[in-house]
């Protein structure tokens, strides 16, 4: 039996399509929008399915504050349907920029400003580095785009657009924002479109993390419980993933969304904070919510390193009691773990696959530490001469961009590859199998399908059968979920959980 599957690294998922060099497109359509995600490279080390989980969120929601008289459309390069559409041709066309595309986000910007359409930039990247992304654009718009779209869009139309608008995550509130356009979406691209965000802000500020940028302000907000789940109910979907950066920064407001939540027998997913098992009413609360996965940043096992980046938390020797109690409440556990910071030596990458297997963690996801521009991190390398280059798509999570302390870049590199092989292997899957053995076969089948079938994976998102194929596996995940959770409804004690739970 092989330890690890072989690397599959197709040039569909490595390369974004050829823009054409002849120019045949009609003028620019009046109250034509198009909104763009541009391509980004795909590591062959992780899962291809990840890419086509949920759409962006950025996007449907711009397109939901754009006003009437406008006709939008959005185009998602990695959905791999070929080249964005331009027929007919757009009059103006809104990038979302990332860091780890803002070369190809650059490149469909030139390639639209080229035949006459006017080019909108925002996203992250462009909040970071607002000079170099209004090289590219005809306006460019840091923070919060939602509330100076309509703006933007009335300026462009009138011939009178500034270069710059500054968008604020204050006002208006973040409740008062229109929903956004998930009509617009391709459906059948995706796992699910049902993704959504309940609350704003994070208590941490990791110095890596792009909150943490000088000057940005994002308080915390959330939106009304009702709106949430009138969202969740109009899309009808049997799962959803909230992308809040920590959907338990306010612990009332999380356990109110759970009670609202909890007669939708729905099920859905979400990033927290591994503090929220200082409750374990709140983690009861969740699971019978139907919340069936959380996204926990532990970052690194070293008290040292997340004391260096500023992240707060636990102590690393309370992580595995406090893992168990989220599973034992039947939610997987997905830990995101980073590498290369100033205390990981050479021994870290067998180290943390190790603690990984020995608490049972259902899946995992790694980086290496990248120094995003504009972020403490970068700062700090730079002024000590560690920063390697400025090659932005090699900025992936999945490249040393900087000179680490303990190792060499290629020693970093080689052993973020080796995590990956043998968290992928079956017999680490194995491992980490599931306590409970009635839970063991969906468990299988579920991680072998997201962890060893890059090959499938590749052929369901270019014929968009991602849905066709995923939703009904779902669906049955969904209803195992419910009945868990009516016997866990029945139990009379919040820290009692059932003989068997679900995973």
């Amino acid at each position: 039996m092989d330890s690890h599957p072989p690397r599959y690294d197709p040039e569909a998922f490595r390369s974004p399509p050829t823009l054409p060099s002849a120019r045949t497109e009609p003028p620019p359509t009046p109250g034509d929008v198009l909104l763009v995600n541009p391509f980004y490279p795909k590591d062959p080390c992780g899962s291809f399915g990840k890419h086509v989980l949920t759409p962006s969120l950025a996007l449907t929601s711009i397109a939901g504050a754009t006003p009437p008289g406008y006709r939008v459309r959005i185009w998602d390069e990695n959905l791999l349907q070929g080249t964005p559409p331009s027929v007919p041709f757009p009059q103006i066309v809104g990038i979302t920029v990332h860091l780890t595309f803002a070369s190809r986000a650059y490149e469909l910007a030139a390639w639209y400003r080229a035949r006459g359409a006017k080019v909108v930039l925002g996203g992250l990247h462009v909040t970071a580095c607002p000079d170099e992304a209004a090289a590219h654009a005809d306006v460019v718009v840091t923070g919060d785009g939602i509330p100076v779209w309509p703006r933007v869009l009335a300026d462009l139309t009138a011939g009178v657009a500034r270069r710059r608008y500054d968008g604020s995550f204050v006002s208006p509130r973040y409740e008062d924002h229109p929903p956004p356009r998930r009509d617009l979406l391709p459906r059948s691209g995706y796992l699910t479109t049902s993704s959504l965000v309940a609350t704003r802000g994070c208590r941490n500020r990791c110095d890596f993390c792009y909150l943490s940028l000088d000057g940005l302000r994002m308080p915390a907000q959330t939106r009304r419980v009702e709106q949430v789940v009138e969202e969740i109910r109009r899309e009808a979907q049997p799962y959803s993933v909230f992308i809040d950066n920590n959907l338990g920064v306010n612990r009332d407001y999380l356990r109110s969304l759970c009670r609202a939540l909890a007669p939708l027998d729905h099920i859905w997913s979400a990033a927290v904070t591994l503090d929220i098992t200082d409750d374990p009413s709140l983690v009861r609360d969740m699971a019978l919510a139907g919340c069936t996965g959380v996204f926990i940043g532990f970052e690194s096992l070293s008290a040292s390193n997340l004391a260096d980046a500023h992240k707060g938390g636990p102590d690393p020797a309370e992580f595995p009691w406090r893992v168990r109690l989220l599973q034992d409440h039947g939610i997987q556990v997905n830990g995101s773990f980073v590498l290369g910071f100033d205390h990981d030596g050479p021994e870290v990458f067998d180290e943390l696959v190790d603690w990984i297997e020995a608490v049972r963690l259902e899946c995992a996801t790694l980086q290496i530490l990248t120094p995003y521009p504009g972020t403490p991190l970068f700062e700090r390398l730079d002024a000590e001469g560690r920063i390697l280059h400025r090659r932005w798509t090699l900025y992936d999570t999945a490249h040393a961009v900087f000179r680490p302390r303990r190792m060499t870049p290629e020693a970093l590199e080689a052993g973020y590859a080796r995590c990956y092989e043998r968290l992928f292997s079956w017999q680490s899957i194995w491992r980490r199998r599931p306590r409970s053995a009635s839970a063991v076969p969906a468990y299988l089948a579920m991680t072998t399908l997201y962890k060893r079938s890059n090959r499938l994976w590749a052929q369901l998102i270019r014929h968009r059968l991602v849905a066709t194929v995923w939703r009904p596996v779902v669906e049955l995940s969904r209803q195992r979920h419910v009945r868990w959770r009516r016997r866990l409804a029945a139990m009379e004690r919040p820290g009692l959980v059932a003989a068997e739970p679900v995973r």
